[in-house]
């Protein structure tokens, strides 16, 4: 009994390695982050390949089979917390005001986002525009940051795929 559930919960946790992995391996591709998720590729699939073998060599347990499936589930849910606390790349956040007169920019500015800010027409009149490119890793303070300076600003955020120049490339030469 004790050895049948000590091999379950192996195959959980050999499961769950191997899906962190591959989320990770994913998103890093996405990212373009190639080498590193190739280096990750080859760990990932010695461990699939561990556990997959010990789940078919003992295919007359269904618990076995069962505790590849749990693995696999808490390694998707794992894999996708990891990578929300690593926070890799960046965010671009669109936020529109109904006041022209907004201090919002430069409010923005001095707490060291780029702001690109320009006029726009609106359903209701004209609008005050801006994009704030920001880490993905301060996303949730600027969001915060932007519900405390403007509670009624209208904001959409967004994953870019490239950017090239501008106040982020002058930042990150320093």
């Amino acid at each position: 009994m004790w050895q049948a559930l000590t091999f379950a919960l192996i195959i959980i946790g050999i499961n769950v390695v191997y899906v962190s992995l591959f989320t990770l391996r994913m998103i890093l591709t996405i990212k373009g982050q190639k080498a590193l998720a190739s280096v990750l590729s080859v760990m990932e699939v010695f461990i699939y390949l561990m556990g997959l073998t010990l789940v078919l060599d003992r295919l007359d347990n269904p618990w076995n089979v069962a505790a590849y499936c749990l693995g696999y589930g808490i390694g998707v849910y794992l894999g996708g917390r990891i990578e929300e606390r690593l926070a890799l790349g960046y965010s671009q956040v669109q936020v529109i005001v109904d006041s022209l007169e907004s201090e919002l920019p430069p409010m923005l500015r001095s707490l060291g986002y780029g702001v690109t800010s320009w006029v726009a027409d609106g359903k209701d009149g004209k609008r005050l525009m801006m994009q704030v490119l920001v880490k993905r890793s301060n996303e949730k303070r600027l969001l915060s940051q932007l519900n405390e300076l403007s509670p009624k600003a209208f904001i959409v955020s967004y994953e870019p795929k490239f950017f090239k120049g501008g106040f982020w490339v002058r930042r990150i030469q320093k």
